[in-house]
């Protein structure tokens, strides 16, 4: 299969539409139901032949699409112009693709996860994707397994919302759903040099799909 860069930008994008909901509900409680959807579906769908079909359209990834260009676009604190560069995204971002490399050498927790979404993905069906039971059981897979690798994702927010379980359990499914992007990302063909190389084009696309899908 020949993936593309559209592929590849889709798949930053399922990341960045993670890490900005962890984001989200960390900092209010709240969380966009629609973007939520779409991240616990992609990890129910895992044998796709383009990278849009894990999410269900790019109309559905309009906020990752709008995260991924404000932080690959962005200014850092010492450029002009543009929109600022968010420093705990690119952190849970930079973080997210250092736990799924090290993800790949573990092939016993890599079963283990894939069970687990098994399990989940039956809940779903007699559920709904965010239920509360279902949300449980995917925080219990990350809980278990990406938790124990090092370093861990070190979540910024207000007390109240980190500490209350059930949207803990929403922060810990949403990291494993970017885990999946960052998975889907390197079986595109996207390396860290080509993030690095590539960024300006994967902006422009990034920028090309917001339009096609309408902006959020």
């Amino acid at each position: 299969m020949t993936y593309t860069i559209t592929d590849r930008t889709i798949a930053l994008a399922g990341m960045f539409q993670a890490t900005h909901l962890v984001q989200q509900i960390a900092n209010s409680g709240n969380t966009d139901e629609q973007a939520l959807v779409t991240c616990i579906q992609s990890l129910f769908h895992i044998d796709v032949e383009h990278a849009i079909d894990a999410y269900g359209g790019a109309d559905r990834l309009a906020v990752g699409f709008a995260t991924l260009i404000g932080q690959l676009g962005g200014r850092s604190a010492s450029e002009n112009g543009g929109q600022k560069r968010d420093l705990n995204l690119s952190r849970y971002a930079a973080g997210i693709m250092v736990l799924e490399r090290r993800l790949t050498k573990k092939p016993d927790m890599l079963k283990t996860i894939s069970t687990g979404i098994e399990r989940a993905q039956s809940q779903a069906e007699h559920f709904s994707l965010t239920h509360e039971n279902v949300i449980a059981s995917l925080a219990h897979i990350y809980s278990q397994t990406i938790s124990n690798i090092k370093p861990r994702i070190m979540v910024h927010g207000e007390h109240m919302h980190i500490s209350n379980p059930n949207l803990a359990n929403q922060i810990r499914a949403v990291l494993l759903s970017a885990i999946r992007s960052a998975v889907l990302w390197r079986q595109c063909g996207g390396t860290r040099w080509q993030l690095l190389l590539q960024r300006g084009a994967i902006t422009a696309e990034a920028q090309r799909l917001l339009n096609d899908a309408g902006s959020v």
